[in-house]
C-alpha cells in the first residue's frame, strides 16, 4: 500500500510561519508608506551589489552548471530521488509541462519579443540595427534564458529531492544543508534559512505577478479598450488570485498539473500560429544558426565580465541584463527548485538533471527563435517599422504590437492573453505551494486554510505594491530580491558540496551491498545436508503464492527468525527492535553515532505470470489474478528479491549477510 495516499494533515510550523508573515507584512507596510524611500534604498543596494559582486554571480552560475552536469554524467547519475523501487509520480508530459510553466513561462511571454528588440536597437558592442546586431541579439537572449538558469534550479531541486525523498528529511531549503550542519536544520539556523526562502519566494512571485498583470491589462486594452490603470490591475490580480487559490486547494495533481498542461497547449497554438503567419523559412533557417552561435560562445559569455572594455555602456548592459538575470535566477532558485523537487520524486539523478536542464531549454530556444527572429525580421524588412519605438515605450505591450503586424491579430491576441493568464496562475499557485511546504510541520499535508492564506497573500502583496507606487514599488521589490541572492549564492555552492559528500557515501553503501566475504546463504538453501529437497525449492519458484500463504510465511518463518536475531543482538549490547504490521516486518539495529541497520520483509502483489501454478488455492476471485512475493527491503529501499520458501535458518543467514555488508559500509565511511 502506498502510504503517500493517506498522508495525515499537518499544521503550521510556528518558528517559520509567524516570522515569515510578520516580515512580509512589515515590508509591505514600508513599501506602501514610503515608496520613494524604498525605491532609493533598494536601488542603491542593487547598484552596489552589481558593481561589487557581479564577477561572483558570473562565476557562481558557471559552477552551478558544471556541478549539475558532473552529477548527471558520473556514476551518481544512477541513484534515484527516492527509494530504489520508487517510480515517477507524473508522466513525462505532465512533468515537462510543470517544469516549463513554473520555471520560465511568464518570463518568455513577457520578454520573447522585447529582449531581442532591445539588444538589436542597443547592443553592448558594435553597431545597432544591423544584421550582425540581429545575430548578436539572439545570441545574448539565448544566453540569458539558456542552460545557466536551469543549472541553478537543478542544483537546488536535486538537493531538496535527494534529502527529502531518499533521506526522509523535510522538503525544505534547510534540509539541503544537512551534510554540513546536521540536526541543526531543525533549530534556529534551519528556521532562519527557511524564513529567508519564504521571503524571497513571496516577493519574487509578487514581482512576477506585477509584471504579468501589466501584460494582461495591455492585452485587454488592445482587445476591448479596457483602460490601463492601477484599479483594473488590482481587479485582475483578484480574479487570477482566485483561480490560483482554487488550483492550490485542488492540489498538485488536480490543480497545478492540469493548468500547466493547458499552458503548454495554448503556448503550442500561439507558437504554431506565428510560425505559419510569420517568415516561416527564415525561422527554420535561423534556429540552427542561433543554437550553434549560442553553443560556440557559451563558455566565453559565461565568464565575460567586460573587464578589458570597462566603459559605461558595457557596465550598464551587464547591470541591466546579465547580472540582473543571474541574481534573479539565484533568488528564485528556492521557489523553482522546491517546486521542481516536489514533482520529480522517483526519477534518477541523470534523468532528472538532463530533463530539467535540456528539455525546457530546448523549448525556450524554439520559442525565442520564433518570436524574437520574427520580430527582428519584421523590423529589418519594414513589416514592423514602429516595433522598436513601441517596445521602448512599454515593453508589456510588445507582444500585442508584434501580433498586430500579423494576420488574424484579434484571435492571436486573445490566445496570448489567455496564455499570460494561465502562466500567471501557475506561477502564483506554484509559489503558494512552495511557501505552504516551507511553513508546514513535518510529516503531512498542510491544512486547506494555510494554502488559501499564502495564495491570497501573494495577490495582496502585489496589489499593495501597485497601490504604493506602481513601477517604482515593483523596482524596489526587484532590488530586494536581487539583494537576497547575494548570501544565497555561496550557500548554493555549499549545498552542491554537501550533495557530493552525501552521494559519495551513497555509492560506498551500494558497493558494500555487493560485497560479501563469506558464501552467500542462498547457496545452501538446497542440498543433501539441508533436509530440504531441491524439488521443493523448484516448486516454490514456479508456484504462484497467494496472499494468505505469504502472510503465513511472515508469521511462521520471518517473524521468529527476526526475533532470534534480535535476541542475539541484545546479548551483544546492541539495541534491536522489531516492527510488525499486517503485511510487513522490520528489524532495526541501532549503532550509536552511525547509520542504523534495517532489514525488512514486505508482502507485494504482482500479476500472475502465465507459466506458474497456484501454490495454494484461494477462494477469493481477485487473488487469482495476482501472486505475492515476500520481498526484502533495506534502509535504501527494495532489493528486488523474494525469500518466500526460505526456512528460518536461511532467513537468519540472509539477515546476517545483509548485516555484514552494512558493517563493511560503516568501515568504508569511517
Amino acid at each position: 500500500m502506498d502510504k503517500r495516499s493517506s498522508t495525515p494533515i499537518a499544521g503550521i510550523n510556528p518558528p517559520v510561519f509567524y516570522p515569515s508573515a510578520i516580515i512580509i507584512l512589515l515590508f509591505v507596510l514600508f513599501a506602501i508608506s514610503f515608496p520613494e524611500m524604498a525605491g532609493e534604498i533598494f536601488g542603491s543596494v542593487q547598484g552596489w551589489i552589481i558593481n561589487t559582486f557581479g564577477w561572483f554571480y558570473l562565476l557562481a552560475m558557471g559552477v552551478y552548471l558544471v556541478i549539475a552536469l558532473i552529477l548527471a554524467l558520473s556514476r551518481y547519475g544512477n541513484i534515484k530521488l527516492g527509494p530504489d523501487h520508487s517510480e515517477p509520480d507524473f508522466s513525462y508530459k505532465s512533468w515537462f509541462a510543470m517544469l516549463f510553466s513554473a520555471g520560465m513561462g511568464i518570463g518568455l511571454v513577457f520578454y520573447g519579443v522585447a529582449e531581442p528588440v532591445f539588444h538589436f536597437a542597443d547592443p553592448p558592442m558594435g553597431d545597432a540595427e544591423t544584421a550582425a546586431a540581429a545575430r548578436d541579439a539572439m545570441r545574448i537572449t539565448f544566453f540569458h534564458w539558456g542552460v545557466h538558469a536551469w543549472g541553478v534550479y537543478a542544483i537546488v531541486a536535486l538537493a531538496l529531492a535527494y534529502f527529502s525523498f531518499r533521506r526522509n528529511l523535510p522538503l525544505r531549503i534547510s534540509s539541503a544543508l544537512y551534510p554540513l550542519i546536521g540536526n541543526r536544520i531543525y533549530g534556529p539556523i534551519g528556521h532562519a534559512v527557511d524564513i529567508f526562502a519564504v521571503f524571497g519566494t513571496m516577493f519574487g512571485i509578487a514581482t512576477s505577478l506585477g509584471l504579468g498583470v501589466m501584460q494582461i491589462n495591455s492585452g485587454l486594452n488592445y482587445l476591448f479598450d479596457v483602460p490601463s490603470s492601477a484599479t483594473v490591475q488590482i481587479m485582475l490580480i483578484g480574479v487570477v488570485t482566485g483561480l490560483a487559490t482554487l488550483s492550490v486547494v485542488l492540489g498538485l495533481d488536480n490543480g497545478i498539473r492540469r493548468i500547466s498542461e493547458w499552458n503548454i497547449r495554448l503556448a503550442i497554438m500561439l507558437l504554431l500560429f506565428v510560425v505559419i503567419a510569420g517568415p516561416t523559412l527564415f525561422i527554420f533557417q535561423s534556429l540552427p544558426q542561433n543554437v550553434g552561435t549560442y553553443l560556440a560562445s557559451a563558455v566565453d559569455m559565461t565568464f565575460n565580465t567586460y573587464a578589458y572594455v570597462g566603459d559605461e555602456e558595457t557596465d550598464a548592459f551587464m547591470g541591466s541584463w546579465t547580472l540582473f538575470y543571474w541574481a534573479w535566477f539565484i533568488a528564485w532558485s528556492p521557489f523553482v527548485g522546491m517546486f521542481v523537487a516536489r514533482v520529480s520524486r522517483g526519477r534518477s539523478i541523470r534523468e532528472f538533471v538532463l530533463g530539467v536542464i535540456f528539455v525546457p531549454v530546448g523549448v525556450t530556444c524554439i520559442w525565442l527563435t520564433v518570436f524574437g527572429d520574427t520580430a527582428l525580421h519584421g523590423i529589418m524588412s519594414g513589416a514592423m517599422p514602429q516595433l522598436v519605438d513601441q517596445v521602448y515605450a512599454d515593453s508589456s505591450t510588445s507582444l500585442f504590437h508584434f501580433l498586430d503586424a500579423l494576420p488574424l491579430a484579434s484571435i492571436s491576441s486573445v490566445i496570448a492573453t489567455l496564455l499570460v493568464i494561465t502562466f500567471f496562475v501557475t506561477s502564483s499557485d506554484s509559489g503558494s505551494l512552495v511557501i505552504d511546504t516551507l511553513t508546514s510541520k513535518d510529516g503531512g499535508e498542510s491544512p486547506v486554510w494555510q494554502r488559501i492564506f499564502w495564495a491570497v497573500a501573494e495577490g495582496l502583496v502585489a496589489s499593495a505594491l501597485i497601490l504604493a507606487g506602481g513601477a517604482n514599488a515593483l523596482s524596489a521589490l526587484q532590488a530586494a530580491s536581487l539583494a537576497s541572492a547575494l548570501p544565497f549564492a555561496p550557500i548554493l555552492i555549499l549545498v552542491g558540496f554537501g550533495l557530493f559528500k552525501s552521494l559519495r557515501v551513497e555509492v560506498l553503501k551500494r558497493d558494500s551491498l555487493q560485497h560479501s566475504t563469506n558464501t552467500p546463504s542462498n547457496v545452501s538453501r538446497v542440498g543433501a545436508a539441508s533436509n530440504y529437497p531441491w524439488q521443493n525449492r523448484l516448486q516454490v519458484l514456479v508456484s504462484s503464492p497467494g496472499y494468505q500463504q505469504t502472510l503465513a510465511f511472515l508469521e511462521e518463518t520471518v517473524d521468529p527468525a527476526m526475533r532470534e536475531v534480535a535476541k542475539e543482538f541484545k546479548k551483544q549490547a546492541l539495541t534491536a527492535t522489531i516492527s510488525r504490521e499486517d503485511d510487513r516486518c522490520y528489524l532495526r539495529v541501532s549503532h550509536e553515532g552511525e547509520a542504523d541497520f534495517m532489514y525488512g520483509v514486505r508482502v507485494r502483489a504482482y500479476a500472475n505470470p502465465s507459466f506458474t501454478m497456484r501454490g495454494l488455492h484461494e477462494n477469493s476471485r481477485s487473488e487469482q489474478k495476482n501472486h505475492y512475493r515476500a520481498e526484502v527491503f533495506l534502509r535504501e529501499g527494495g532489493q528486488q528479491y523474494n525469500i518466500i520458501g526460505y526456512h528460518k535458518p536461511q532467513v537468519i543467514g540472509d539477515i546476517l549477510d545483509q548485516y555484514e555488508k552494512h558493517l563493511y559500509f560503516l568501515h568504508l565511511v569511517r
